[in-house]
C-alpha cells in the first residue's frame, strides 16, 4: 500500500450524505410519471446506480423511453434540492486534507452529475481540492464499467497499479476491479461489510479516517475531524 500515487473517491455514501435530496428527487419523478411511490429503503439501495438503473430497480419497468423520461424528471428536481440536501461528513475535509499534505493526487469518479459535486465543494470554499472530478455526465457507461476510473488515471497520468479506489457499494467495488486498481469500503452507505467480504479489497472500515489510517494511506499523521 506504500505505492499509491492517486486516491480516488466515489461520492454519495462515500464522502457525502445526499440520500435527503436524491429520496426527494427519486419521489418526485415516480409522481409525475403517475408510477406508484417507492418505499424508502428501496430507494436509499439504488444510491450510486445511474438513473436509468434505479428507475428499472424501483418499478421493474424495463423500457427506455420511461426511463429517460425518469432521468429529466430527477433532474428537474435535482437542480432544486440536491446540493442543498448534500452534507459532507465531518471526517471527509480533514482526512481529504491529510491526504493532500502526503502528496497524493485526489479525484473523484461518481454516478452523480459533476456539476453538483463542483457546487458542494465551492459551498465549503474547497475548490481545487481535487485534482479531477469525473461525474456521471462525463462518461458513456456507468459503473460498473471502469471508463470513469480509467479516465480519471489518465488525466492523472497513473497507472492502475498506483491507484486506489475507495467507495461504498459492490458497484464501487466491481467499478474497482474492472479497472484494476485496488478498492477500499466505508460503511457509511447501504451496503453491509458481510457483502463487501465477497469482493476483492485491501480493507472494509466504518468510516473514511479509520479507512485513511488503517490503509497506512497517512503514515502517521492525525486526522482532526
Amino acid at each position: 500500500m506504500d505505492n499509491y500515487q492517486a486516491v480516488l473517491f466515489d461520492f454519495d455514501f462515500t464522502l457525502a450524505d445526499a440520500s435527503r435530496g436524491i429520496l426527494a428527487s427519486i419521489s418526485y419523478a415516480l409522481a409525475e410519471m403517475g408510477l406508484p411511490p417507492a418505499a424508502e429503503t428501496d430507494m436509499l439501495h439504488t444510491i450510486g446506480l445511474s438513473l436509468k438503473e434505479t428507475f428499472f430497480s424501483l418499478t421493474q419497468l424495463q423500457n427506455e423511453e420511461l426511463a429517460n423520461r425518469f432521468a429529466d424528471y430527477f433532474v428537474q428536481k435535482s437542480d432544486e434540492v440536491m446540493v442543498a440536501n448534500t452534507r459532507l461528513y465531518e471526517d471527509t475535509l480533514p482526512c481529504l486534507h491529510a491526504l493532500r499534505q502526503q502528496g497524493y493526487q485526489l479525484a473523484v469518479v461518481t454516478t452523480k452529475y459533476r456539476r453538483r459535486i463542483d457546487a458542494v465543494f465551492a459551498r465549503e470554499q474547497e475548490e481545487g481540492l481535487f485534482d479531477v472530478i469525473l461525474g456521471g455526465d462525463d462518461v458513456k457507461e456507468p459503473k460498473p464499467s471502469p471508463e470513469g476510473i480509467l479516465l480519471a488515471l489518465n488525466a492523472l497520468r497513473c497507472p492502475p497499479s498506483h491507484a486506489l479506489y475507495v467507495g461504498d457499494s459492490l458497484v464501487d467495488a466491481k467499478s474497482a476491479q474492472n479497472a484494476k486498481v485496488d478498492f477500499a469500503a466505508v460503511l457509511t452507505g447501504t451496503t453491509l461489510a458481510e457483502q463487501l467480504k465477497g469482493v476483492a479489497h485491501v480493507g472494509i472500515y466504518p468510516t473514511l479516517s479509520s479507512l485513511c489510517k488503517g490503509t497506512g494511506l497517512l503514515k502517521g499523521l492525525e486526522v482532526d475531524s
